[in-house]
């Protein structure tokens, strides 16, 4: 099977399928079957491509090239020319004064595919995940190699943060400046999580990591260890991941009979322990504090905060937490350093992401690329376009607990500076794409049902506040909300974020926050006209006076 090398994207826009993008698109699809190139050569849709003239566009990714207004009895020229000669069709190319502008996403990715950009997933489907030889094959384990028996504790950590790698469970806290802490708080023994617990609804990413490539886990957790002064560490999984349990404790198993695990690693007098504990279902558990609590036996609530884990964490004792993705970075840092890894992404967020794309587009699934891509990207390119041609209304970036942004920050780089300064939430990477059909209101309302049914109760501005909330944006659906109802939100929302416990209450109101923030009319028009834009909320009484 031949590997593919460009993609074609065409526009698919109301404009463009109105002058016969579609059919253009067929054309495209018989031409390329025509010059044997259908291994080798991918055709999409997408309904923005981020320029509106010219229509309708094609664009060959990665080469930046861009082609228009095409008709479908141009196809074979522009196959012919660029996709089986290499040479780009002059007669064709969209005016030039665009190119800087609107389109200049395309030009800054010039050169590079989708599969160059993997470093946590570089091994997932290409190795068996349950062979300790196949991923000694694959360069495993050289890092741990390579920090045991050449580097000291603090180098290791030195070079983690110099990096710039940062938590990629939502938090985007600098790990080496975590690691540091650990290390250098008073106290044994040390305790090294992994945090496995991938409850988000719509986050899949740390699954398959763990199902495709465990060793990875394990050796970042054994470096990890090394640096901070660990013996002993905690794989705390989500319940339900069984085939990922399975090829963890195969992976601990293979580890230790190989003298990567256990006692006397690498005949270095360095001796760490590595166990599984398996969640219960508890959402509250991914909050590292209730999965200490979970791990010693007690029931999933959030500690109070100071202290923190990495002075005083599990059975009181420092403690060091990181996420799937965020170790599964740590072995390609040591193995090929840090100047290495700050070359992907961005200068103030280096490294890849990995993200989970959902919703109303037509391609779904997992992607890893560079920090700093934006989203009218993964949409254009990944997703292959909005479902149905439709428009982009919505994104929620992060799973239940990321905020709700409106299409136009589409062209925001997806990096924790650019969506700090945007006032959005990275979050763990799940991607919800939604079009003009999504009604704001259900979907927060759905929303905050889940924070009401996670909430562990221990603390009354999110036990209350999240019920309350609920039943506001209920009555709002049925046209029985009255304005005053939405300050009372904004209220509830401030006093979630600020005098609840954890992260869960403290995110609880960023979808009512956010869809007031954003979409506000739509949220009057349930209220002061008694009808839902979209067309999804029943409705089923009359708006009362306002």
């Amino acid at each position: 099977m031949k590997t593919i090398r460009s993609m074609v994207i065409v526009s698919g826009d109301p404009v463009s399928l109105q002058r016969g993008a579609s059919e253009l698109m067929q054309a495209l699809q018989k031409e390329i079957k025509a010059f044997d190139l259908a291994d080798e050569i991918t055709v999409a849709m997408a309904s923005d491509l981020g320029r509106h003239d010219a229509l309708p566009l094609v664009v060959v990714y990665p080469d930046a090239v861009v082609y228009g207004p095409v008709q479908p009895s141009q196809a074979r020229l522009l196959v012919e020319e660029h996709l089986y000669k290499g040479r780009v069709a002059e007669a064709l190319l969209a005016p030039v004064r665009e190119l800087s502008g609107t389109i200049a996403w395309l030009r800054a990715r010039k050169g590079t595919l989708p599969a160059e950009q993997r470093i946590v997933l570089r091994r997932a489907g290409l190795i068996d995940p349950e062979s300790i030889d196949d991923y000694i094959l694959h360069d495993g384990y050289q890092a741990l190699g390579k920090a045991l028996t050449t580097m000291t504790p603090a180098e290791v950590i030195d070079e983690i943060t110099r990096s710039g790698l940062q938590g990629r469970g939502g938090a985007g806290f600098p790990t080496g400046r975590k690691w540091s802490f650990v290390a250098g708080a008073p106290g044994q023994p040390k305790y090294v999580i992994c945090n496995a617990d991938e409850s988000e609804p719509g986050t899949f990413k740390d699954r398959l990591i763990l199902e495709g490539d465990p060793h990875s886990i394990i050796e970042a957790m054994v470096i990890a260890a090394y640096a901070v002064g660990a013996s002993e560490g905690y794989i705390y999984i989500r319940g339900e991941y069984t085939l990922a349990y399975q090829r963890l404790e195969k992976a601990i198993q293979q580890a230790e009979e190989y003298g990567l695990l256990g006692d006397d690693i690498f005949g270095t007098g360095f001796h760490f322990k590595i166990h599984i504990h398996s969640g219960a279902g508890a959402y509250i558990c991914g909050e590292e504090t209730a999965l200490i609590e979970s791990i010693e036996g007690k029931r999933g609530e959030p500690r109070a905060r100071p202290p923190y884990p990495p002075t005083k964490g599990l059975w009181g004792k420092p403690t060091l937490v990181n996420n799937v993705e965020t170790l599964a970075n740590v072995p390609p840092i040591i193995r090929s350093g840090a100047d290495w890894y700050r070359s992907f992404g961005t200068p103030s967020s280096p490294g890849t992401k990995v993200y989970t794309i959902l919703g109303n587009v037509n391609n779904t699934g997992l992607i890893e690329v560079p920090m700093g891509i934006t989203l009218r990207e993964v949409i254009t390119i990944y997703a292959q376009g909005m479902r149905d041609g439709r428009p982009l209304k919505l994104f929620q970036s992060g799973g239940s607990s990321g905020s709700i942004a409106p299409a136009s920050l589409q062209d925001t780089p997806m990096d924790f500076e650019s969506f700090r300064k945007a006032g959005v939430s990275l979050g763990s990477g799940a991607l919800l794409i939604c079009d003009d059909r999504t009604c704001v209101v259900d979907l927060a309302k759905v929303l905050v049902q889940f924070f009401r049914f996670e909430s562990c109760g221990k603390c009354t501005p999110c036990r209350v506040g999240t019920q309350r909330s609920y039943e506001i944006l209920t009555a709002i659906t049925e046209g029985t909300a009255r304005l005053e109802d939405l300050d009372e939100l904004l209220r509830l929302g401030e006093a979630m974020e600020t005098l609840s416990n954890c992260g869960l209450g403290q995110t609880a109101a960023v979808p009512t926050r956010d869809i007031l923030k954003h979409f506000r009319a739509e949220v009057e028009a349930h209220i002061r006209l008694g009808v839902c834009p979209s067309g999804v909320c029943p409705m089923e009484k009359a708006a009362v006076p306002v």
